[in-house]
């Protein structure tokens, strides 16, 4: 191999390590790379990384646009939910986030309000199946707890 007159650290530790063979036999060698016939797309390596973590696209959207899109899945996500309890505290945890949100918003102003968590239980047992209310028989010897009315009763939560 010829030898050119002006050689820098780097081109020369290059074919240094070309001459002992050392870049023969990597993965992938003959093999065309990848992404070659796609359209050309400025942010390849941000959809490349997101794909390779395993992180989804929607995590790169405002704060308001996540929440509202969660509150707009929440009855599929309750629907997978197997007890009370399990509804609650992700209703609960929703609504947290939500609270946290409205203190300092940012992003564009969409309108979020919190999750009604009686009207989410509600919704919950309604499309819950037949057989799984069967399961679980009610009681008639524990008496129901009288709701309280509200503090403010003209402020929707």
């Amino acid at each position: 191999m010829d030898v050119p007159k002006y050689e820098t650290a780097v081109d020369k530790a290059i074919r240094e390590a070309q001459e002992r063979g050392a870049f023969d036999n990597l993965p992938g060698h003959g093999k065309p790379l990848r992404g070659l016939d796609q359209p050309h797309d400025d942010n390849w390596w941000l959809n490349d990384w997101m794909k390779r973590e395993g992180v989804s696209m929607e995590a790169l959207l405002p704060m308001s646009i996540q929440l509202r899109k969660e509150i707009d899945r929440l009855p599929a996500t309750l629907q997978g939910l197997r007890s009370e309890a399990a509804v609650r505290d992700a209703v609960n945890e929703l609504n947290g986030r939500i609270v946290e949100f409205m203190r300092a918003p940012e992003g564009p102003a969409i309108p979020i309000r919190r999750v009604d968590l009686d009207d989410a239980l509600e919704r919950w047992r309604a499309e819950r199946p037949a057989v799984a209310q069967k399961a679980t028989p009610a009681r008639p010897d524990v008496a129901e707890k009288p709701t309280r009315p509200r503090w403010w009763p003209w402020r929707k939560p």
